[in-house]
């Protein structure tokens, strides 16, 4: 009798774990606040992992859905930049900009893509819009991103970037030094959390 019960309570344990975890994997995978969550996700997954091609396909999927999907816009913007298409990039920033003139992160990276593409003071306003719109941006990647990411030194933030940019706009044009290739890959995108 006791073991009957002992195994229709693990049964009914059992039950409700599998209840909860499909409940949990539902709403965190399949769940879509606005239509395109689920593929821009994996666009964000796939852009992490540094699968380009797979990523533009995924948040291209998301934009079929929901054209208007800010997230699925910001990641084309930035697997473009990883592959060197700035200007494909800046068109998406710009199209993410329209869609949400408050989003931080896009006028950081809007402001990277120009500094990348020898524009030193739009992209000097764009890192200030960005810090004005979102004051947590001056600091940059805290340690566990680091770890994760295998990073010793932490990268260059776009306050570093700003004050770097406005010192040498402010000498002589003959004795500026506005790109620094080698630092300059370092700096980081920025997305949305």
């Amino acid at each position: 009798m006791a073991n009957q019960a002992d195994n229709r309570l693990g049964l009914a344990l059992i039950g409700l774990l599998l209840v909860v975890g499909v409940v949990f994997v539902y709403g965190r995978v399949f769940n879509e606040d606005t239509p395109g969550d689920y593929k821009a996700r994996k666009g964000n997954y796939r852009l992490e992992d540094g699968q380009y091609e797979e990523a533009i396909a995924e948040f291209e999927g998301a934009l079929d859905k929901n054209p208007d999907h800010v997230g699925a816009h910001l990641g084309l913007a930035l697997t473009r930049i990883q592959t060197g298409e700035l200007d494909v990039a800046l068109a998406e920033l710009e199209t993410t900009l329209r869609l949400d003139p408050r989003l931080a992160v896009a006028y950081a990276n809007r402001g990277i893509v120009l500094d990348k593409l020898g524009k030193p003071v739009e992209a000097v306003a764009d890192y200030q819009r960005a810090l004005e719109l979102d004051p947590k941006l001056a600091k940059g990647p805290g340690w566990l991103w680091r770890f994760l990411r295998n990073v010793d030194e932490k990268p260059p933030t776009i306050r570093d970037r700003v004050e770097y940019l406005e010192a040498e706009l402010a000498k002589p044009a003959d004795q500026q030094l506005l790109q620094l290739p080698e630092e300059d890959e370092k700096q980081r995108m920025y997305k949305v959390k």
